[in-house]
């Protein structure tokens, strides 16, 4: 359709970051962080792809055989205001507890593993995969609760700034069309549905039987009209709340920012909080057009 789509790989952060500048124009990130970076940040943001969600990929870990209830005191390592923080806060919430009961100790993305597995004295830590994977080798570790008990929640979107989508739709077509043929060559027990996972394998700097066990804890949607059944159930509006809700309880929607100050629409056309400042929008119309 005369259009050009430069890709540019880049590390999640700095890609969801470039994404805030006026020189992107569309990224892959997860429903929290565009809500809590690009939104928060007042860009207008169309989710066209509902790709996949976690579904064990996210996980608490504990030493010394300890259960929730006996986090609380208790340190707990983690990337703070992230996935983990979130899936961490909801496991807390189904046991009773909240945030307070334990003490969040902020760790980057890149020591937490390795400080984990080194120092045996810290007992508790949330992280993702394929962190999860080295940490679950090592003696005395067990994991007591993972994303794959709260569905849906986590999960991972192509985002296009709503403006450029509404100046160039053809974006949106070529993007869900190009996603969507990737996932029938990912899914096929084909050699070249191999060849895509081993390449895929070797971006996420992962074997490819590494990448493969991170597959099984995410819930793909790799036929088009499965997302947009997804995408239009009344499950994303609920979960989308209890993200908003956790997102403008640490105020990572701006400084004093409440959960119905900004406007979340769904494909079906329902908001939830400000019909004015509508910034988080649904909209399956591409992945539909996809699936035909």
């Amino acid at each position: 359709n005369n259009i050009k789509i430069k890709l540019v790989r880049m590390d999640y952060m700095p890609s969801i970051e470039a994404f805030t500048t006026p020189s992107v124009d569309a990224c892959v990130m997860t429903n929290m962080d565009c809500l809590t970076i690009p939104v928060a940040g007042g860009i207008s943001c169309s989710a066209i792809i509902v790709g996949d969600y976690s579904n064990g990929n996210d996980a608490l870990i504990v030493r010394n055989n300890l259960t929730i209830p006996q986090l609380k005191g208790k340190k707990v390592n983690l990337v703070q205001f992230s996935v983990s923080h979130y899936m961490l806060s909801r496991a807390l919430d189904m046991n009773g507890m909240t945030d307070d009961d334990v003490k969040i100790i902020n760790v980057s993305d890149s020591d937490i593993g390795p400080a984990f597995i080194a120092n045996k004295d810290q007992e508790a830590v949330v992280t993702w995969n394929p962190l999860v994977m080295e940490i679950m080798k090592n003696p005395g570790v067990k994991k007591i609760f993972d994303s794959s008990q709260i569905p849906g929640e986590i999960l991972d979107l192509m985002v296009v700034k709503t403006k450029v989508l509404q100046a160039n739709p053809e974006l949106g077509k070529a993007l869900a069309g190009a996603w969507f043929e990737v996932m029938d060559i990912m899914s096929s027990r084909t050699d070249k549905g191999k060849g895509a996972l081993e390449e895929m394998a070797k971006a996420g700097g992962s074997s490819l039987i590494e990448y493969q066990n991170q597959l099984k804890t995410t819930a793909m949607f790799y036929k088009a009209s499965d997302a947009v059944t997804y995408t239009n159930s009344e499950e994303i509006k609920t979960n989308m709340r209890r993200v908003r809700n956790f997102c403008s309880k640490y105020e990572l929607l701006g400084a004093g920012v409440k959960a119905d100050d900004l406007g979340i629409k769904f494909s079906d056309g329902t908001v939830i909080g400000n019909q004015n400042k509508i910034l988080f929008i649904y909209d399956a119309v591409y992945m539909q057009g996809a699936s035909k």
